[in-house]
C-alpha cells in the first residue's frame, strides 16, 4: 500500500470518524471506527518503511514534541482523559509525559503519528463521555455498593471499620471511564500487533531475505527512544488515574462493555487496511 500524503491521510481518517459520530446505528459506528484505526495503523507501518528509504533529496522526518491540551485545571475526570490519550498513543508509536495537574500531555513522536493520536482521541473521548453519561443517567449504578473505611469513636478511642456504602455518581463515572480507556487501549494494541505482523509476513511472501518492515519499525523505535531520552524532563512515570474515590465493580464492568462495543472488523471501504478505533470529542 503506497504511503499517502499527510493531509490526504488525515482527511480520510477524519471522514471516517465523522461518519461514525453522525450515525445512530451502533453497528455502522463500529465499522467506521474499525476502518479509521485500520487506516491509521496501516499507514503508520508504511510511513515507517518510507522513513528507512528516504533519499538524500528529501528531508528525513524526525521525531518531535507536542503539547496536547487535556482540560482546565480542577475539572473532574482529567486523569481518565489522560489515560485514554496515553492508550491511543501507545498503539501509535507515541510516548507521553503527563503534567501533575493532568491538564496537558507532552507527546513525543513523528508528526503523522501524533496527528493520528489527536484525531482518534478527539473522537474516542466523545464516545467515552457519551457512554458514561448514558450509564449514569440510566441509574444502574445506584444498585451497587462500594467498600469504605469509616472512623468511629468507641469507648473513648477511635476505631476503623469497613462498610458497604452506595456508589456516588462521580465514583461510578470515573470507574466506568477507567475501564473504557483500558479496554480501548488493549484493543488498539492488538490491532497494532496484528498489522505489524501482517506487514512482516508480506515481506516474507515477497521473497525478501530480511523484513524491510521489521527493520524500519526497529529503526523508528530506536530513533524515537533516543529523542525521548534527550528531550523528556520527566522525573517519573505516570501511573494512571487515582482510585481514591473508591472502586465500583459494576461500573468497571459497564465501562469495559462500552469499550468492547467498538468491535474491530473488516470495512468495505478499506479492504486491505488494518485498524482504527475512535470516538468522539468532548
Amino acid at each position: 500500500m503506497a504511503t499517502q500524503p499527510q493531509d490526504k491521510l488525515l482527511t480520510r481518517i477524519g471522514g471516517l470518524l465523522r461518519q461514525a459520530e453522525s450515525t445512530d446505528n451502533e453497528h455502522e459506528a463500529e465499522a467506521f471506527l474499525a476502518a479509521a484505526q485500520r487506516l491509521a495503523t496501516r499507514s503508520s507501518v508504511d510511513l515507517a518503511v518510507a522513513r528507512a528509504h528516504i533519499a538524500g533529496r528529501e528531508r528525513r522526518p524526525a521525531p518531535m514534541q507536542k503539547v496536547v491540551p487535556i482540560g482546565e485545571a480542577g475539572k473532574k475526570g482529567l486523569r481518565t482523559y489522560v489515560q485514554l490519550f496515553v492508550a491511543i498513543a501507545s498503539a501509535n508509536d507515541v510516548r507521553c509525559d503527563v503534567t501533575r495537574t493532568s491538564t496537558q500531555v507532552y507527546a513525543y513522536g513523528f508528526d503523522t503519528d501524533i496527528a493520528t493520536c489527536e484525531a482518534l482521541y478527539t473522537s474516542l473521548l466523545v464516545q467515552m463521555v457519551r457512554a458514561s453519561d448514558h450509564y449514569i443517567k440510566s441509574g444502574a449504578y445506584r444498585s451497587a455498593t462500594v467498600e469504605k473505611i469509616v472512623t468511629e469513636t468507641r469507648w473513648g478511642r477511635k476505631v476503623q471499620r469497613r462498610i458497604q456504602a452506595p456508589v456516588a455518581a462521580v465514583t461510578a463515572r470515573l470507574n466506568f471511564q477507567m475501564a473504557f480507556a483500558d479496554r480501548v487501549g488493549r484493543r488498539l494494541a492488538e490491532v497494532k500487533s496484528d498489522v505489524e505482523a501482517e506487514a512482516v509476513r508480506e515481506d516474507g511472501a515477497a521473497g525478501a531475505l530480511s523484513s524491510a518492515t521489521a527493520l524500519a519499525l526497529r529503526d523508528k523505535d530506536l530513533e524515537l527512544s533516543d529523542f525521548y531520552g534527550r528531550t523528556s524532563e520527566a522525573r517519573g512515570t505516570w501511573r494512571g488515574p487515582q482510585e481514591s474515590a473508591g472502586y465500583s465493580k459494576a461500573a468497571r464492568r459497564a465501562g469495559d462493555r462500552a469499550g468492547r462495543d467498538a468491535r474491530l472488523g473488516t470495512s468495505p471501504e478499506l479492504p486491505a487496511a488494518r485498524g482504527s478505533l475512535k470516538a468522539r470529542g468532548a
